[in-house]
């Protein structure tokens, strides 16, 4: 396997992580860099250790993980912007100040966006299995990838936030 279709590997992996940065921080209304930090590093890390999960699951795993993951990605980022929705026609004082109270950027909602997001990263990893130790460079690039892809998306999310500031948690969801 070429560097190049690891790379791109890495680069599918991470687009599941963009969408979920330009949605969490879209309502922040400003650079909040420890929020986005945050959650790069932790989607960095789950995205870069659940291929090493998934590659030291080995084949007998394989069926059952891949026949699985893409249900169960559905269910959990479903369930989170169906709660994304719900939340944003509530009727309180969320509008006046997003960024400070927005539970997209807490700890808990970090790890659960990240864990969502590497379902498929866990089963990615199966396919390196016989390639070796070269999980490991593959594992590092992949973290690396997300990491950067999570704070162009949380840019970007804050910049699209400023442009339509009209139900932008409905709009994440």
């Amino acid at each position: 396997m070429s560097l190049l279709e690891i790379i791109l590997i890495a680069i599918g992996l991470a687009m599941d992580c963009f969408a979920v940065s330009i949605a969490s921080s879209i309502c922040y209304g400003r650079y909040n860099w420890p929020k986005i930090v945050r959650m790069a590093l932790f989607f960095g890390l789950f995205q870069g250790g659940m291929p090493l999960i998934g590659w030291a699951c080995g084949i007998s795993f394989a069926e059952f993980i891949d026949s699985i993951d893409h249900w169960l990605a559905l269910g959990i980022l479903g369930f989170l912007g169906g709660k994304m929705i719900y939340e944003s026609f509530k009727d309180d004082e969320e509008e006046e100040m997003c960024d400070a109270k927005s539970p997209y950027g807490s700890l808990r909602m970090v790890t659960i966006l990240a864990v969502a997001t590497s379902i498929d990263a866990l089963a990615t990893g199966l396919i390196f299995v016989p390639f070796g130790n070269l999980m490991f460079s593959a594992s590092g690039i992949i973290a690396v990838v997300s990491f950067l892809f999570i704070i162009v998306g949380c840019v970007l999310g804050v910049i699209f936030g400023k442009c339509f500031m009209f139900l932008v948690d409905a709009m994440g969801g």
